[in-house]
């Protein structure tokens, strides 16, 4: 049902039998479509409006505006270019991804401060330049020999492994987590995610959890010190740490399985005998 003739301002609803019409353009020659809920539909002759090209540019800018809240308190708004290729799911990736690559640094920093025999291996002169050759961006080390993701992160569980093994179960964990977000670190509309990479990657974390508190060299000593279970003196900051970033994996996880229309293949394996799960083999689906 319309109205012919209808004459209102730009923004304007009137409310008309119980179902509502907006009219978009103060005009006397258009029609204003009712839709429940408000819902107002253009006209192909309204389309042609000089000023409505303007508008939906308008709309794509206001889109494109972050506002944040500066040191002082006051908010601040700026525009990103970037945002207009970008759907709030893209956000959502950016800020996900972000958050578990620093808290995978985290808990490298801890276990350094407490390994920090391991750090020295690799030559390095402190905490800060292990890391920062760490997390540089890329996952290939000499001493791995070539080894990724899982294979790289048991060959530093292994008695024969002389290096760094920090950096080892580290780069491994860190090839996952890169797979797992296609080797991006900025989201777009045609970008795509997937739910079982995300999810494997989750439950390879907690398998590397347990490795590091299970695996012992042949004098019964732990291989790598993170969880102290000391009554007197306990401190679980690496388990608390580790379970912040597989639940922001599971989420994503989650979210993307939704929006995809499709189901997680959820495995059940002994954390005695458990493998790691295939994160980057599996490619896009």
């Amino acid at each position: 049902m319309g109205w012919k003739g209808a004459r209102c301002s730009s923004s304007i609803c009137e409310s008309s039998g119980g179902r509502q019409f907006c009219c978009l353009f103060k005009t006397s020659d258009y029609f204003a479509t009712a839709l429940p809920g408000g819902a107002a539909a253009l006209s192909l002759r309204m389309l042609k409006r000089p000023l409505f090209l303007p508008i939906v540019l308008l709309a794509f800018t206001i889109s494109s505006c972050a506002t944040r809240v500066g040191s002082g308190g006051h908010k601040e708004t700026r525009f990103d270019p970037r945002y207009l290729a970008k759907t709030e799911i893209d956000r959502v990736i950016d800020t996900d991804r972000a958050e578990v690559v620093a808290g995978l640094r985290r808990v490298a920093e801890k276990l350094y401060k407490r390994n920090p025999k391991e750090w020295r291996k690799s030559g390095q002169p402190s905490i800060e330049a292990a890391l920062d050759r760490l997390f540089y961006g890329g996952v290939d080390f000499p001493e791995l020999e070539g080894r990724r993701e899982g294979a790289a992160a048991m060959f530093a569980f292994s008695p024969n492994y002389k290096g760094d093994r920090i950096l080892g179960v580290m780069a491994g964990l860190l090839g996952m987590t890169y797979a797992a977000f296609e080797y991006k670190d900025d989201f777009y509309v045609l970008d795509a995610v997937d739910e079982q990479k995300l999810y494997n990657c989750a439950r390879n974390i907690e398998i590397a959890l347990w490795k590091m508190s299970s695996t012992r060299n042949a004098n019964g000593e732990p291989l790598l010190l993170s969880n102290e279970l000391d009554p007197n003196n306990p401190n679980l900051s690496f388990e608390r740490e580790f379970g912040r970033v597989i639940g922001l994996l599971d989420f994503l996880s989650k979210l993307m399985a939704d929006k995809n229309g499709r189901t997680i293949t959820r495995f059940t394996q002994s954390l005695a005998t458990a493998v790691f799960l295939p994160v980057g083999a599996l490619g896009i689906r």
